[in-house]
């Protein structure tokens, strides 16, 4: 593997987003990429971390998380074998603890690094980021949110989530879903509406997110029409009292030049 093949892609491509909105990796993947060919020597690093974490007095269940898979093998035949479910933060101690003469886990050191870092930030730093810096600080907030909102939202009988998100985008864009938004900023297919965001706009939408979760564990919401009620209606109201402070519209705020995937590489 060289050095134009080694990018934040090859760990960006293998990403998993769960249910919930929370991103994992699968340790059988990032061994195929840390050009580990044994399982059990992989594994041993990822005991390491675990190690690692553990001294870190950091909880393990947050970060590792021990599942069962079947694999397909030869003529149609298939092998249950164990795995792990990797948060970011995972990934780095893994990568810690991986072999540094290999040039992708030199890499991935570094990459890991900085991503976590990222998530580490705290309120009293805010003021000296760059709008860039705000940026990814906030769309990680926004994707936090959005995993317990969902939580929330699935508590009260939603099923139809992209439904539930757009009632929400609804009531803060004056009618515009997801795939409005999308539209209007003129993105590629399947790019994401919230890596195409200024900080205030995100700031806007992870207002709405945590209104609408406090709304519906609070009231104790049932039914999934009425999720989304509450979901479009606190968007509205948010979207009423920046109409009321003469602030700019989220729809009228400008979209950034670059995105914070392009950014990121």
């Amino acid at each position: 593997m060289n050095n134009l093949e080694i990018n934040h892609y090859i760990f960006e491509d293998i990403k998993h987003i769960d249910e919930l909105g929370k991103e994992y990796w699968e340790a059988r993947e990032l061994q195929l990429v840390f050009v580990y060919k044994e399982w059990r020597k992989f594994e041993n690093v990822i005991k390491k971390a675990l190690i690692a974490c553990e001294n870190s007095n950091v909880s393990i269940n947050d970060h590792f998380v021990k599942v069962a898979k079947m694999i397909k093998l030869g003529k149609g035949g298939k092998r249950r074998v164990e795995d792990y479910k990797l948060s970011r933060y995972a990934c780095y101690l893994v990568a810690q603890n991986g072999d540094s003469r290999k040039e992708v886990i030199a890499f991935a050191q570094t990459y890991f690094a900085i991503q976590t870092r990222k998530m580490e930030i705290t309120e009293k730093e805010y003021s000296s980021l760059t709008e860039e810096e705000k940026r990814f600080y906030q769309r990680n907030l926004n994707r936090k949110g959005n995993g317990s909102l969902n939580i929330a939202a699935k508590n009260s009988g939603v099923k139809n989530f992209d439904k539930f998100h757009n009632a929400g985008y609804k009531g803060l864009y004056n009618g515009e879903t997801a795939n409005d938004i999308a539209k209007r900023k003129n993105l590629n297919y399947r790019e994401d509406i919230l890596d195409n965001m200024g900080s205030d706009e995100l700031i806007a939408n992870l207002f709405r997110i945590s209104q609408t979760e406090q709304k519906l564990k609070k009231d104790k919401v049932q039914g999934e029409n009425n999720a989304n009620q509450v979901h479009y209606h606190i968007g509205k109201n948010i979207r009423d009292v920046i109409a009321k402070n003469v602030g700019t519209m989220p729809e009228e705020l400008p979209t950034p030049a670059k995105s914070l995937k392009q950014l990121e590489k």
